[in-house]
This record gives structure tokens, sequence and C-alpha cells, in this order.
């Protein structure tokens, strides 16, 4: 039997309860930031991509990132501490964060209470306002303010790492240049 998560309703009643201001835009079901890009039309703001990853010290990290991003995971982890990541598969994602491949989201934190995920944060992302991201499942986007984006984990108590994210994708195009 699947244990039972927070979805939707949960996660909007927390922002309800903290006076976190959203927008909830439906849509088909997205599996990729191409279906994304095509269905969204005009919504404004910074549009995400998430990784989901396990080290081999069994670390489990939430990444988010601007949706056309294109890094090395061997760069992000020297960036945050991590060693010999990969993507973590779809039962330990649905364990950690209560969410299923495709509709990946750092919403997903409202299912780790215990803080066993470390949630790494695109410092370019958070210069754009607002911020998009599916709520729990990938029929919908929720967009809030990036102010209010932030204070979730602040709620949720996850300390996000604030990652360069153009430094990592310089550091990939000098090393494609050398080559």
């Amino acid at each position: 039997m699947t244990e039972k998560k927070a979805g939707q309703t949960e996660l909007y009643a927390l922002f309800d309860r903290h006076g976190i201001g959203y927008t909830h835009n439906t849509h088909p079901p997205l599996h990729t930031v191409e279906e994304s890009k095509e269905l969204r039309g005009d919504l404004p703001g910074a549009h995400v991509k998430n990784m989901f990853l396990k080290d081999k010290k069994s670390q489990l990290w939430l990444v988010t990132c601007l949706e056309y991003r294109k890094i090395r995971i061997r760069d992000l982890e020297k960036q945050i501490g991590a060693t010999k990541a990969s993507f973590g598969k779809p039962d330990l994602l649905w364990e950690a964060l209560g969410i299923r491949p495709g509709a990946v989201s750092p919403y997903g934190l409202i299912n780790d209470p215990d803080h066993s995920v470390r949630v790494v944060l695109d410092q370019q992302m958070l210069e754009i306002d607002p911020i998009n991201a599916h709520p729990l499942h990938n029929e919908a986007t929720t967009t809030l303010p990036r102010v209010d984006f932030m204070r979730f984990f602040e709620i949720t108590g996850h300390a996000p790492i604030i990652v360069d994210f153009d430094a990592l994708e310089e550091m990939e195009r000098a090393r494609q240049d050398a080559a």
C-alpha cells in the first residue's frame, strides 16, 4: 500500500495559513520542458526544471534551476559537496517527497518533515519574479512571488544552497572549447 502524502490541497492550505499568494494554472499533463514551453502560453516569470539526486553517501538532493540549464552533475557536485550523484529512483522520489517522475517540484518538501532532502537553487532563477513550479502533480503550474517562494523553504525548515548556475555553464563551455 502506498503511504499517503500531502498533495496540492495540503500545499495550498499551507500557503493560505502562511499568507502566501499564489496563482493556479491548470493544463494537460506535462512530462518535459519542451511540453511545458508549448502549452504555457505567456505565463510570466521563471520556469523551472528539477532534478532529484542521490549521492554515494545516500544524501538526497533536490535541484531546482531555470528550465533551459545545461549543466554537468559532476560540476554541480563540487559546488554542493556531493559525491557520485545520480538520479534517484521513482520509489525513492515518492518516499522522500511524495511526488512522481514528471512532477518533481520544490513543493515536494512539504512531505520531508525530517529534512532528509537537501535543496539546491539556481542563483539566477532567484533574480526573476514570479517563479513557476508544479503543485505536486504535472497537470498544473503554481506561480508564486519570489519572496513567497523563498518563504516556503523557511516554513518547511529547508535551508537552500544557492549556486551560481551561470558559472557552472561557463565551466562546461570552457571545457568544450578546450576539447
